[in-house]
């Protein structure tokens, strides 16, 4: 089952158990998937759904941090609410050794010493933690490696 088979599962078994919050994430996501496939007049691969999921969630963690700033927690507590739907869709996320031991590797690869170098150092991390962690994470032990 791909994943956009798996969406439209659970959107229907969200809506047998009257899961508003669940509904409403999983409708939102479909819609991204299908604008994308509207736009580009062709199918979505599991990967490129996955890309979708990760923008999703990355701009539900970019507004926690605003709706706190304006003491709006019950909206916070509803963007966390709805990553913790979406993120059912993405890869198991690494763990923190994980993400560490990979990113040593392709430092020690690529012979990386300076900031200079962080771009080719990323241009070879991102492709193998896609949607298996944070982007801001990993560009942060990048720069602590390199420092």
């Amino acid at each position: 089952m791909n994943i956009k088979e798996l969406l439209m599962a659970d959107l229907k078994d969200a809506m047998k158990r009257k899961e508003v919050l669940r509904k409403s994430v999983i409708t939102m996501l479909r819609a991204a998937v299908k604008q994308i496939e509207v736009d580009e007049r062709r199918e979505l691969t599991d990967d490129e759904v996955i890309d979708v999921v990760v923008t999703q969630v990355k701009q539900k963690r970019s507004v926690i941090d605003e709706f706190l700033k304006g003491d709006r927690e019950d909206l916070a507590n509803e963007a966390k609410a709805e990553i913790a739907v979406l993120e059912k869709y993405l890869p198991e996320q690494l763990s923190m050794d994980e993400l560490k031991a990979i990113i040593a590797d392709v430092i020690s690869e690529v012979g990386a010493t300076t900031m200079k170098d962080m771009g080719k150092v990323m241009g070879m991390v991102n492709p193998q933690v896609k949607g298996k962690a944070d982007g801001k994470t990993v560009s942060q032990i990048v720069k602590d490696y390199l420092n």
